[in-house]
């Protein structure tokens, strides 16, 4: 221990361990996997997350087999934009176009269809917990406050993604995040996010970290 060690230093490395993932308590977040990011010239494009579909899909079927609730997120805006969201207006390219409710592009990616078992939850804001039921269907199902522990894969890493874990940790629930499951629009959003949640908001994970993982508790 040295003079220049801070909180951040002396925390960082002696966090606690994770260890196992256990599926009863357990449910997966699938943060906007929606075609409006996916797709290839698309307004929103995330060119990094077409190349995590398939270790997402397996993750989908290896949750779905262990009994873990699926809980899709939609980020939805009015195609009339009459309610208008402040990023609406941040985001000058989402002005006439792009995640429009009744849209292909706001739809989830074919390769990730939900079944009619998942949930889909529908948003305005950048985190799924704000003013939807997300909340309310983590803490009921499987019986009341079963559901201690959340992992997260998806997009925007350092927007939707990042804001859910916020959120999530907020309402003490563990928070396991994918890192190579998860994708921004720049390397270096990617990698400042995973260490600002991995510091402070839960533990990052790769693909299969989380399958070992979930595995130490079938």
């Amino acid at each position: 221990m040295t003079d220049d060690d801070t909180f951040y230093t002396k925390t960082v490395t002696n966090k606690k361990q994770l260890g196992g993932i256990d599926p009863e308590k357990t449910a997966l977040l699938v943060i906007d996997m929606q075609n409006d990011f996916i797709e290839e010239g698309s307004v929103l494009e995330v060119p990094n997350i077409r190349d995590q579909i398939p270790k997402i899909k397996k993750l989908i079927e290896t949750c779905r087999g262990l009994g873990l609730p699926i809980i899709y997120t939609k980020q939805v805006y009015r195609a009339d934009t009459a309610v208008r969201p402040l990023i609406l207006d941040m985001f000058t390219l989402l002005d006439k176009k792009g995640l429009r409710e009744g849209s292909e592009g706001a739809e989830i990616h074919k390769d990730l269809k939900p079944l009619p078992s998942d949930f889909i939850v529908k948003k305005l804001r950048f985190s799924a917990f704000y003013n939807t039921d997300l909340e309310s269907i983590l803490r009921n199902i499987k019986g009341r406050r079963s559901i201690d522990t959340v992992i997260i894969c998806g997009t925007v890493t350092n927007i939707c993604c990042e804001s859910t874990a916020r959120d999530a940790f907020e309402r003490d629930y563990r928070v396991v995040f994918g890192s190579d499951i998860t994708s921004a629009w720049s390397d270096e959003f990617q990698k400042l996010s995973l260490q600002i949640i991995n510091y402070a908001f839960g533990w990052v994970m790769s693909f299969e970290e989380i399958m070992s993982a979930l595995k130490l508790n079938p």
